[in-house]
């Protein structure tokens, strides 16, 4: 596998990041075995890390890779005496290995889609997909997955051993869902990049705020998705969420990593060029075909990211769609952001008292959001006290540092400080 101690050029590293999964599904697609496949993709990336800085890029970096993998196959095949048939069938396949007969060996676009869905497949755990996804489509070693979740080398390795297993053992075959299944498989890869990308955009734990690492990876492979899929009305919208929301980055902490909530953010840092892609990457898609939950939350982002100042944010149509998602997409998490809108447009008892119908919902016993808008609209409606202790809850919930420290800093600040603008970031 890909070492720690290797690196090169950005330029090289994501000529490798692009050349990974093509290479990855057209050995999987000749040859069967994904696990076997993928860790000789791994060999075929290491020997690149450690040999295109000293002697250049070759011509054709596809067909070296390639080369290099299906020979790392056959050693792996040449281990086991119950293989030897087959190493010798792959042997005569690849003739020579030679760049020229290689080259085009089999590069298609639906084979990266069906690399993916493989990845995302159901029999999966939601980390698992992640992990796997991030190594065989996003090209990263196991020690750069490792490091993108905080846990150790050995353990991200164990997990992706474990999923490679799931999938032989389910059975899953590397084709492209039929056509009834697509729809839902869709959405589970959708889900995962929606993970990866929230997780990126605020650490569930740690010191940063922001995991650049991750959301550069969700857009990427959004931005993957959508070549793939450019007609799947979804897959724009998440793409265009990503865009909208990644946006205001730059502006979401000050110089010491402190959090600024959205309302006191200067929107002058805000990225200009993605608020206006991911507009027009929205405004091409919603019409075009059924609205689901992507589009809808990326018409909330769209609006946020339109308004000059927080008091000029359109309240009323935030919340017009929020009553949509809740329709749409119904769950805790959306009924939480929709409290927020609904207490910006008729007040803060009103968002409140929706808030109440979360307080036995145990999809929200470990997470410190629930205490965090609470403290808000208390704050809000005058209840200082109140606030203060829902705050100090808030900041004993989370994991992220960053996190802590905001929410401390609110719960000291509420009982002298008026009455604050929204506090989402």
């Amino acid at each position: 596998m890909r070492s720690d101690a290797v690196s090169f050029e950005p330029e090289m590293e994501d000529l490798l990041r692009d050349l990974a999964p093509q290479v990855l599904a057209a050995l999987v697609r000749r040859h069967g075995q994904f696990d076997a496949c993928e860790d000789a993709m791994q060999e075929a990336l290491l020997a690149a890390a450690l040999q295109w800085p000293i002697e250049g890029v070759p011509q054709r970096p596809r067909s070296w890779l390639l080369t290099v993998a299906t020979r790392a196959l056959v050693d792996f095949w040449r281990t086991d005496s119950a293989r030897r048939r087959r190493e010798k069938a792959a042997a005569l396949d690849r003739s020579d290995g030679s760049a020229e007969e290689t080259q085009d060996a089999g590069f298609g676009e639906q084979d990266v889609l069906a690399l993916l869905f493989l990845c995302c497949h159901p029999a999966l755990s939601p980390s698992s997909q992640l992990a796997l996804t991030l190594r065989a489509v996003g090209g990263l070693s196991t020690a750069q997955v490792a490091a993108a979740f905080l846990v150790p080398q050995t353990t991200m390795a164990q997990r992706i051993g474990r999923a490679k297993q799931r999938i032989r053992e389910a059975g899953a075959r590397f084709v492209l869902p039929p056509p009834d299944e697509r729809p839902g498989r869709l959405g589970v890869v959708l889900h995962v990049l929606y993970l990866l990308f929230n997780e990126g955009y605020t650490a569930s734990s740690g010191t940063d705020l922001h995991r650049g690492d991750l959301t550069s990876e969700a857009i990427r492979l959004a931005r993957l998705l959508y070549r793939l899929l450019p007609g799947e009305t979804e897959v724009a919208g998440l793409l265009a969420l990503m865009l909208l929301t990644d946006a205001r980055r730059a502006a979401r902490a000050d110089p010491d990593g402190s959090i600024v909530a959205l309302a006191e953010q200067d929107r002058a840092r805000w990225d200009t060029a993605a608020i206006a892609e991911g507009q027009a990457l929205l405004t091409r898609t919603l019409g075009a075909g059924p609205v689901g939950p992507y589009q809808i939350q990326a018409a909330i982002a769209a609006l946020h990211d339109e308004a000059g100042t927080a008091e000029q944010t359109d309240w009323p149509q935030i919340l017009a769609l929020y009553d949509v998602l809740a329709q749409v997409a119904p769950g805790p998490v959306v009924t939480l952001s929709r409290a927020v809108a609904l207490a910006m447009v008729h007040g803060p008892m009103a968002g409140l008292t929706l808030l109440g119908t979360l307080d036995t919902d145990d999809r929200l016993a470990h997470t410190h959001r629930l205490e965090a808008v609470r403290a808000h609209l208390l704050e809000q409606a005058g209840d200082p006290d109140a606030a203060h202790q829902s705050y100090l809850r808030a900041a004993q919930m989370t994991a992220s540092l960053p996190e802590q420290k905001y929410l401390a800093r609110r719960a000291a600040l509420v009982r002298t400080a008026p009455p604050a603008e929204q506090a989402d970031n």
